[in-house]
């Protein structure tokens, strides 16, 4: 079974999910979806429409998994609630004080209307936090040692 995935928002995180998406046979990018005029929008993959956001409902039974890639501040808290009504969705939200609200808020929408929601998906919080548990698993004594302040990330 091939998923079908749209991308929603294309910066520099939906130009890497397009990447590889390019790289995995059972995935087939559906859509795109930006902000900005999609006639100045140009993607990779040959064949594969680019929408306005405000279209994106319209494809809600073309597309299996949304994968949302806007910015944690003031982007991902409105658009992930949102598009988990119409879609299975992904995002990267990293604010991470704010994590359990956003979850709250992302998992009721999705329940509510069938679907599933992974929040959070990326390097921190996410592979980067991973791998420090990985290393404290294994160096039981070792010093977690990080290049920013208290507050800065908690992963």
């Amino acid at each position: 079974m091939i998923m079908r995935l749209g991308i929603l928002g294309y910066g520099n995180l939906g130009k890497g999910i397009e990447c590889a998406v390019r790289q995995n046979a059972d995935v087939e990018l559906k859509a795109v979806f930006t902000r900005r005029d999609p006639a100045t929008v140009k993607i990779q993959t040959a064949g594969v429409p680019v929408y306005h956001v405000d279209e994106v409902e319209a494809h809600k039974d073309e597309i299996d998994v949304l994968v949302i890639c806007g910015g944690s501040a003031t982007d991902l808290p409105k658009q992930t609630p949102e598009y988990a009504k119409y879609f299975n969705v992904i995002d990267s939200f990293d604010t991470h004080a704010n994590i359990p609200q956003h979850f709250a808020n992302v998992d009721k929408a999705a329940k509510e209307n069938g679907h599933i929601a992974l929040i959070s998906a990326g390097w921190d919080p996410g592979m980067f936090s991973l791998n420090r548990m990985y290393a404290n698993a294994i160096l039981t004594n070792g010093k977690d040692y990080t290049f920013w302040g208290k507050g800065v990330s908690q992963g």
